[in-house]
């Protein structure tokens, strides 16, 4: 039997933190932004936007050093909280497409799609759609690689930032690793670096040269690495680290909806998108608990929840009025979802 080809995506956030910030407030947008510890405590920049990358402000940057490239850099404390939400919903939508999800941080992750029959199997378009539905539910752009292997995968990911794609078929592999640096080798820092630049080897193409033997003995364990990735070679699986834990969806409209009624009027639409979320992901047997987010026009969030073994589309409306009335405010965005429990219980749960 033909094996499998394989099938990997890797997704990478831009500038995660920033971009959350700049979702929740427009006017962060078309200034230099940076996310970080503050320069009188020594700190760092965790990321920052395209602006101010403009001035060659940097991640891991000191913060003072920053401010001396751009003086009008706009440094904002992280709010974790907000970013490991938003990160949560991106994961929730790689789920939806196949459960081999490899998150590194918060803002990436590898998607290995090989078995996924969603989009005919397409892993380009599978990325695609994922882009499209992380930008409309959550509000940030992603850049996405999609080729054969990881090592292949993350490298085109960032082939066409920000917010773009490459796709690396397996007939495009050997041409496309030769005119590589070696330096964008993985496991290859700045000191291998230059030592291979020291023994004239600063492409692919120059390290497809040295024989196995030669590498080991220059290299150690790294030199077998080094052989494998300069043809294109890369073994690595993709290793789910847990077992989905939510569904959720959410709309961000475009004219904020002016009062509950505005709001309830939604719920059909909204409920009838979570439902096809939950059929898709085959999770209508793990419901644990129903739950609602509102995000009004100041920019602040409230979510409601309650415990629940299946849908139900009134309890929704319930929960959408008790967070509407916190706030009382016109509303920008609205987000129905379930909270999924390992093994189906027999018990008769409360809904309040």
């Amino acid at each position: 039997m033909k094996p499998v080809q394989r099938k990997i995506i890797h997704c990478d956030c831009d500038c995660f933190y920033a971009s959350v910030e700049m979702r929740d407030d427009p006017r962060l947008r078309e200034v230099p932004l940076a996310i970080g510890g503050q320069a009188d405590q020594r700190g760092v920049i965790a990321t920052c936007n395209y602006v101010a990358r403009k001035f060659g402000v940097r991640s891991a940057m000191p913060t003072s050093q920053a401010l001396k490239r751009c003086p009008d850099l706009v440094v904002m404390r992280p709010n974790m909280e907000k970013y490991r939400l938003a990160s949560r919903t991106i994961l929730d939508i790689y789920r939806d497409y196949t459960d081999l999800v490899e998150p590194l941080s918060l803002d990436e992750a590898y998607l290995d799609v090989s078995s996924t029959k969603q989009l005919h199997g397409s892993a380009t378009r599978i990325a695609q759609e994922i882009r499209q539905r992380i930008f409309k539910d959550v509000g940030i752009t992603v850049s996405a690689g999609v080729a054969p292997n990881k090592f292949l995968a993350k490298i085109a990911s960032d082939w066409n930032k920000p917010d773009g794609m490459y796709v690396i078929l397996p007939e495009q592999v050997e041409g496309f690793v030769k005119q590589l640096e070696v330096a964008r080798l993985f496991g290859v820092g700045k000191v291998t670096a230059s030592k291979l630049h020291q023994l004239g080897i600063r492409t692919c193409e120059d390290l497809l040269q040295w024989s196995l033997p030669d590498l080991l003995k220059q290299f150690g364990k790294l030199g077998a690495s080094l052989f494998s990735l300069c043809r294109g070679i890369d073994e690595r699986a993709v290793v789910p680290s847990h077992v989905r834990k939510s569904v959720s969806i959410e709309e961000t409209y475009t004219r904020d909806l002016l009062d509950f009624q505005h709001c309830i009027a939604e719920l059909p639409m909204l409920y009838a998108s979570l439902q096809k979320q939950v059929e898709r992901t085959g999770s209508a047997n793990l419901i644990h608990k129903l739950n609602i987010k509102i995000r009004f026009n100041d920019f602040k969030q409230t979510t409601v929840e309650c415990r629940a073994n299946q849908l139900d589309q009134q309890i929704f409306a319930d929960l959408l009025q008790i967070g509407y009335q916190r706030k009382q405010l016109p509303v920008r965005l609205i987000g129905l979802g379930i909270s999924l429990c390992e093994e189906k219980s027999d018990e008769q749960l409360p809904l309040f």
